[in-house]
């Protein structure tokens, strides 16, 4: 089953995809994680990739293409994918659904999860990350235990992307660009919406329910 996530920065997307890999067996393939990776590699992709990332602005189509594209080939994915952070715009839906059809495969389900924005800034100001092993935290709902991280003890820091600056165009990019995806994705009855404010563990019965009818139908 391949399922595309929906949703603002920090609307909670991870932490949704993460017990989707728990229960269905599915990987999470965010684009947001391969373009950091590349950075830190300092691959090819990577160094174009920062400037726009620096900035909070959509990273070109060409670098997500190539990453995400070289990702689901890996037989992990053979079960199927959740996508997260692509695409982003009407222009990437045709590119998402020729490299889906390359593989024989189509989206079966878009969730959107909605949060309002003003508690998307408040949590992404919350956010960090051990510098070393990139393990996240929250330092309101789920901070380590200590000065340092919690797996590696490596420094906890602060990401350039989740500066509050930057979030708030991220999230002027998101409501420009990523929104009318909402309405696309309603008229070919793929999408669902799901609100995004409250417990992880209730968020993800309403999105568990949905799949099931999905899967019944």
């Amino acid at each position: 089953m391949d399922i595309l996530l929906l949703g603002a920065p920090g609307s909670g997307k991870g932490s949704q995809a993460e017990l989707l890999e728990k229960v269905y067996g599915i990987v999470q393939v965010s684009t947001g994680d391969l373009l950091r990776e590349a950075v830190s590699n300092k691959t090819e992709v990577g160094i174009k990739a920062k400037v726009k990332m620096d900035k909070g602005e959509l990273v070109e189509n060409e670098c997500v293409l190539k990453l995400l594209s070289e990702r689901i080939k890996k037989s992990d994915c053979d079960n199927g994918v959740i996508f997260d952070g692509f695409p982003r715009n009407i222009e990437q839906t045709k590119l998402l659904d020729d490299l889906l059809v390359e593989r024989g495969r189509k989206l079966d389900l878009v969730v959107n999860i909605e949060v309002p924005f003003e508690i998307i800034i408040s949590r992404l100001n919350s956010r960090r990350m051990c510098k070393n092993c990139g393990k996240g935290y929250n330092m309101i709902s789920n901070p380590p235990k200590g000065v340092n991280c919690d797996l590696c003890n490596g420094e906890i820091i602060i990401r350039d992307d989740d500066k509050e600056d930057v979030v708030r165009n991220r999230l002027d990019v998101y409501d420009k660009n990523t929104k009318p995806l909402i309405s696309y994705y309603s008229e070919k009855s793929l999408l669902v919406n799901i609100d995004g404010v409250g417990k992880i563990s209730d968020i993800f019965e309403e999105l568990n329910r949905h799949i099931k009818e999905k899967k019944v139908q």
